[in-house]
């Protein structure tokens, strides 16, 4: 196929297109952005530079999907946890066949006939390999590099392209062309053992905590995190996999993070000796790579798979590695855009018939960067993975209710939009709706840790199920706070918290620490892989989309999170939000209680919450 594009790229200089055909339609612009703040134009996209573009095609018939995403999520319906198949889930986002075929007859007026396409199972996106040459020609549009100025990361994008305008109503979106995400992960400073920031010390062996297992943690956990520490923390010591066979959990690797197979057998016999012969399956997306020398283990994969693994053995395991990473480097002899690497884990996860009932991703960027079509298209993609029972975790970020980039002067945050806003910066994925976003604690007895991502979407309208909690956090805040700079009415975030900060891991055959809500995700995700085990070995349906039943449990059973007080995630030149009894933006409901949700898990949820 590849060699019949670069043919078709010859004979399009040549080549007219005939009167009437769809590529002589009138175009018109479908989608524009201003020049994003913080990147730099620097030349015209080399024309033989390959670009794999996403055409979204329209869901005619996703509200229905999420309507049974949220009765089969909600544990007072009487459909609760009685999941779709994929094949019922394909159906209810399938586009309509004139979509299809609209779309189909314009690439093929290209000369790109149908059979050289690339399409989802639902038939909802095409993805095409081509030139940029060819895609400014089909949009209309000039593609360049673009610089990141503070890191450095290349870009190939346009701010602007058009379709024929009678494709505006069959198709949703097209990428890579305005999305200026660099999907970084979240994780705060490494360091070597022995070098971590201050603990607060205790001469006494164990730090009363009423919430923890047996009412107590071990003291040394205040400086040193383990699989056992947060086990003692959260309440979850002895209990032990009943569904190996069944139930599954899963962490994401991207941008070359490599998971290490040496330092997690180090990590095992230091701190999960039971494990210590155990290992984990690899799967490889998008030319994806696992290196396996000491010097290119990534210290993401190793926190990941360490503890996400260490806290939920021997429940089966899979590390995702996707390939495609920024930054670009325009003058290679060969260039190919390998800047969309999410999107290709996308593809690959809904088409798995069985994919894990429990994911972690510690990865994502600030909501503006992605432009709002493209961010919704993806979040509906995380409903559909809900809707057949799968729980997602993402991190809630690193840098408050900021993004980390603010300006050195003022140290405030503005807005990507050309207007140059103060205004404080969202997560995404994080923000999405269906998706669970967690938030950061550090210390025993928890506290706020003030790095923890948390905040409104200005993408995504507030969601039923969580009307309650936020309306009441607001309604404690002073009049005026923050006005402006957050939208009220936006989806809230993040749902928890758990701990990340002063996290033991192995890298390169070298003890180290880390912390983040890089380590916070993969912590909650083991804790509700090992709910679903319990469920499952109970011949119970996998929890999948967590929020509706996390807010309940929030409202009416406080006993199931550990609620942090006291605190904020400051960014943007304020302090951001403060953590306050009940929900709030900054740590969710709180910290899990395994032993308390389990048997909240495993009764009749909806009797449990009504009493």
């Amino acid at each position: 196929m590849r060699l019949f594009l670069w043919s078709v790229l010859a004979l399009t200089s040549l080549a007219v297109a005939a009167p009437g055909s769809p590529s002589d339609c009138a175009h018109k612009v479908k989608e524009s952005v201003a020049p994003p703040r913080g990147w730099t134009k620097t030349k015209a996209a080399p024309a033989d530079h390959l670009i794999e573009l996403r055409i979204g095609l329209p869901q005619p018939n996703f509200a229905v999907l999420e309507q049974h995403l949220y009765e089969i999520s909600d544990p007072f319906h009487e459909r609760y946890g009685v999941h779709l198949s994929k094949e019922e889930v394909e159906a209810l986002v399938a586009p309509h066949p004139e979509s299809i075929q609209l779309v189909d007859e314009w690439l093929a007026s290209h000369g790109i006939p149908s059979d050289a396409l690339s399409r989802s199972p639902a038939q909802d996106w095409v993805t095409i390999r081509i030139p940029v040459s060819m895609a400014e020609e089909m949009m209309k549009t000039e593609y360049h590099v673009w610089v990141h100025d503070a890191s450095g990361a290349a870009l190939v994008r346009t701010t602007s392209y058009s379709l024929p305008e009678h494709l505006h109503a069959h198709v949703d979106v097209v990428q890579p062309t305005t999305s200026f995400a660099r999907f970084r992960r979240d994780a705060a400073t490494y360091h070597f053992a022995g070098d971590a920031p201050a603990a607060i010390k205790t001469d006494a062996p164990y730090i009363s905590i009423p919430s923890a297992y047996n009412g107590q943690v071990n003291a040394s956990c205040n400086a040193s995190i383990t699989p056992t520490c947060l086990k003692e923390l959260y309440n979850a010591v002895g209990y032990v996999p009943a569904a190996a066979g069944e139930n599954k959990l899963a962490v994401t690797g991207y941008l070359g993070q490599n998971a290490n197979l040496e330092d997690f057998h180090l990590f095992n016999e230091a701190f999960v000796p039971e494990a210590a012969d155990s290992t984990f399956d690899v799967v490889y997306i998008n030319n994806g790579t696992n290196d396996q020398s000491p010097d290119a283990a990534g210290i993401e994969a190793n926190l990941d798979t360490q503890y996400a693994f260490g806290l939920t053995y021997p429940t089966p395991r899979t590390f995702y590695t996707t390939g495609g990473s920024p930054p670009f480097i325009p003058d290679d002899l060969t260039p190919t855009d390998s800047n969309e690497p999410y999107a290709n884990w996308l593809e690959y996860i809904l088409s798995d018939p069985s994919p894990p009932q429990t994911i972690s991703t510690s990865y994502g960027d600030d909501e503006q960067t992605v432009p709002e079509s493209y961010a919704k298209r993806v979040c509906a993609s995380f409903a559909q993975l809900g809707a057949r029972g799968v729980s997602l975790s993402f991190s809630s970020g690193d840098n408050g209710v900021g993004d980390g980039d603010s300006d050195p002067a003022t140290q405030q945050c503005y807005t990507n939009n050309g207007l140059n806003e103060h205004k404080f910066i969202p997560a995404f994925p994080a923000a999405c709706p269906y998706v669970t976003s967690v938030g950061a604690t550090w210390y025993i007895p928890e506290e706020v840790y003030y790095i923890s991502g948390g905040g409104f979407s200005n993408y995504f309208s507030r969601p039923a199920y969580q009307e309650l909690a936020v309306d009441t956090y607001l309604s404690k805040l002073v009049p005026g706070t923050y006005a402006g700079l957050y939208n009220p009415s936006g989806r809230a975030y993040p749902d928890v918290a758990a701990q990340g900060q002063f996290f033991n891991l192995f890298v390169g055959g070298v003890e180290g620490q880390i912390g983040g809500t890089s380590a916070a995700s993969p912590t909650f995700a083991g804790l509700v892989s090992l709910l679903n085990d319990a469920r499952l070995a109970r011949g119970l349906a996998p929890l999948g989309f967590l929020n509706p039943l996390l807010y309940a449990i929030g409202a009416v059973f406080p006993d199931g999170f550990n609620d942090i007080v006291g605190g904020s995630n400051p960014g943007c030149g304020t302090e951001g939000f403060n953590a306050t009894v009940g929900w709030d933006p900054v740590t969710g409901f709180g910290t899990p209680n395994f032993g308390n949700l389990k048997d909240l898990v495993l009764g009749d949820v909806s009797a449990i919450l009504e009493l």
